[in-house]
């Protein structure tokens, strides 16, 4: 049905996108490549720089691909990392405070996120996630990513690329107001800063605050962006940027639950805490990098990323289940201190090469990282009570905590990498790669001065092999497999550090693209393992790395103009989760239970092209889950499956305004977003909420 409709309107597609302003992903002679999505008004994506160092269309990539472009971000009101990764197949969010939920891919969380390529921490507990006005998109690559980026989890990564300085000047602002006080301000400003565009800047202000569902909980965040380009010859540009983030939050850390596991059946507004709770971080990052382009299409770059951040917090929060009485028997309080500085630096250089009458690709580079992470934190703190969840009062006497625990932890990681994109005919394409690093990391107890804990890994060596397979003009195969590693902490029986673990992932399937790719389709079969895990061996102090889990699944994907005035995107994932070795108790058992088996995800927009309804704009989601659940030996916390509707009516003017309507959880579903602990993270799902948003172009 899809492939009727692409061919019936795509003379239609393209005479509407004739008019509209894009900006292209290929590089041709000396001219800088840009493949933003920002003006092209669309879903589909033509380029994704995820996972590799070149523009390339998703359909050329042999790995699960997701692109949510910077117009997707601005009708689905996506203001962070967690809000773009809910909208994503085959990932999931686990609920915290805004900017502080855990991000889950194929099942395993993820501890990094890059921009542009280069890394940098993604913790939920200190709150790292940035905020989107300063991105471009958000691009998703499912699946191992060892091959530039070394360590990792297995489950995927997350690029975001930032909004780039333009020549052109222009802007747009936004005010955005929603239900429980829900205010939102955006500024965006760009131009050339000389006459003959050489040099361009580009600022850009958010400011957000917001009561919450929940009582007593609210949150407060500003963003600043700025960046300067300087064409310092016709072929070579120097990008710099420095960004500010400050966020302060009263925290919530979920409900309890009653002693067997049952979940609270209390209004969605229940808080359980105190009215000191707080969580203030600050983080500031700059940017520098200098590209060259060759006149074959290649370039050579070099691009550094450094950030401070630092991390406050001191909050109360259940510290047992629910009791007979309807009351837990007392708080817990946990507050610590972060001070964090970390850099990312990438070299390398990208050619085209001809033989045997075809192109090539060659990639050769090298990069390093390095993060000093400063900790204070509490021992155990409690707060007794009793303290009824019904009618619970915030109003308590905060207790002195001592950050006792002081620690200092310090990883670095270099590697080389290289990669050969073959044409051995003109329908098929050969990826090939390789990767040496080195890590090593090490942990002083501050109070002491004694390193308690030591790790190196010598010359790991990372794999990559992929192949894509022109079917038709509009259909490929692709096969890959993906290698990724990641060092542990966990000591053997004679106190040697363990092996690092091992992801590897084999993949197929079929990725499509029409109206030159303003539609993309994809549809993939995986199988990933991650083996060499940390088991502790029972009645002793060590562990042995004989664990092992997979995760596999099937997953559809479609994203793009369907036709003139309507885009799609979205997709159905179905995802296994199983511990294969391990201790008695694990094998065969779900690994990540909080993983749906089956998961949707859509959401869509139309622009009637008729001129009587000109300006007009109507647009709708839904996210469907099966059930999922938390398990701590035989208690199960279980959440059955739901589904949420979404919807938005909206009108753009000729004059550059636009107004918007959302409504989120447009039947007010009532259940728990995500299951925990007897005492603590399980939190209700959203109710029912509308956002107001005013947006100018200009």
């Amino acid at each position: 049905m899809l492939t009727l409709q692409a061919g019936a309107s795509a003379q239609s597609v393209r005479a509407d996108e004739a008019a509209t302003a894009s900006l292209p992903a290929v590089r041709v002679g000396g001219k800088r490549s840009d493949e933003s999505s920002e003006h092209t008004d669309r879903y589909g994506s033509t380029a994704t720089t995820a996972g590799s160092k070149t523009p390339v269309k998703p359909r050329e990539l042999p790995q699960s691909v997701t692109v949510i472009t910077r117009q997707r971000i601005e009708d689905q009101n996506l203001v962070s990392l967690e809000d773009a990764m809910r909208k994503t197949p085959g990932a999931l969010v686990l609920n915290n405070d805004p900017g502080r939920g855990s991000v889950f891919v194929r099942g395993f969380e993820l501890d990094t996120y890059l921009v542009d390529g280069l890394p940098a921490p993604l913790s939920s507990i200190y709150g790292t996630q940035p905020d989107l006005a300063l991105f471009d998109r958000v691009e998703v690559l499912r699946g191992p990513s060892g091959l530039y980026a070394g360590t990792g989890e297995p489950g995927g990564t997350v690029n975001l690329a930032r909004k780039r300085a333009l020549a052109r000047f222009g802007g747009s602002a936004s005010l955005s107001y929603g239900s429980w006080h829900n205010r939102r301000v955006e500024a965006d400003v760009t131009g050339a800063l000389d006459a003959a565009g050489r040099v361009r800047g580009r600022v850009v202000v958010a400011e957000q605050a917001r009561d919450s569902w929940t009582d007593v909980t609210d949150s407060q965040q500003r963003v600043a962006y700025g960046t300067l380009e300087f064409d310092l010859a016709p072929a070579t540009t120097l990008s710099l940027a420095l960004t500010r983030q400050e966020r302060e939050t009263t925290p919530f850390n979920g409900l309890p639950t009653e002693a067997n596991g049952r979940l609270a059946d209390v209004r969605r507004s229940t808080f359980i805490g105190a009215d000191w709770n707080r969580f203030d971080s600050d983080a500031t990052e700059a940017y520098a990098e200098l590209e060259h382009r060759f006149d074959d299409g290649g370039h050579a770059r070099v691009s550094m990323r450094h950030a401070d951040r630092n991390v406050d917090f001191t909050y109360a929060y259940a510290g047992s289940p629910i009791g007979p009485s309807g009351s837990v028997a007392q708080l817990a309080v946990i507050g610590r201190r972060l001070w964090e500085r970390s850099l990312a630096v990438d070299a390398h250089v990208a050619r085209p090469f001809d033989l045997f009458g075809r192109r090539h690709e060659w990639v050769a580079g090298v990069d390093h990282r390095r993060y000093d992470q400063k900790t204070h934190a509490n021992g155990n703190t409690n707060i007794a009570g009793p303290f009824p969840l019904v009618g619970f009062d915030p109003d308590i006497v905060e207790p002195v905590v001592p950050l006792t625990q002081r620690t200092r932890v310090e990883p670095e990681q270099t590697g080389l990498y290289g990669q050969l994109r073959l044409k051995p005919r003109a329908d098929l394409s050969v990826i090939m790669g390789s990767r040496v690093s080195r890590y090593k990391s090490e942990t002083t107890q501050l109070a002491t001065g004694v390193v308690s804990a030591r790790t190196q890994v010598d010359s790991e060596w990372t794999p990559y092999a992929g192949l894509v397979y022109d079917l038709t003009p509009h259909w490929s195969f692709y096969a890959s497999a993906t290698d990724v590693f990641q060092p542990q902490t966990a000591t053997g029986p004679n106190g040697e550090v363990l092996d690092p673990r091992e992801g590897r992932q084999f993949e197929t399937g079929l990725k499509g693209e029409w109206f030159d790719g303003r539609l993309n389709v994809s549809a993939a079969l995986f199988r990933l393992r991650d083996d060499k895990r940390a088991v502790a061996v029972q009645g002793t102090s060590f562990s042995t790395a004989s664990g092992e889990v997979q995760v596999q699944g099937l997953e559809l994907e479609a994203s793009g103009t369907v036709r003139p005035g309507w885009e799609v995107a979205g997709g159905y994932a179905y995802t296994e989760t199983e511990h294969l070795d391990g201790s008695p108790t694990q094998v065969g058992q779900v690994f990540s239970t909080w993983t749906p088996r089956h998961t949707l995800t859509l959401w869509t927009r139309y622009r009637p092209t008729d001129a009587r309804l000109q300006g007009l704009q109507v647009g709708g989601g839904v996210r469907a889950v099966s059930d999922y659940h938390s398990q701590s030996g035989a208690l199960r916390i279980e959440q059955g499956g739901h589904a949420v509707f979404d919807a938005q009516v909206g009108y753009r003017w000729p004059t550059g305004l636009e107004l918007a309507l959302t409504v989120q959880n447009l039947f007010d579903r009532r259940y728990y977003a995500r299951v925990g602990g007897t005492s603590v993270f399980n939190y209700y799902g959203e109710p029912r909420s509308a956002l107001l948003k005013a947006t100018y172009r200009f």
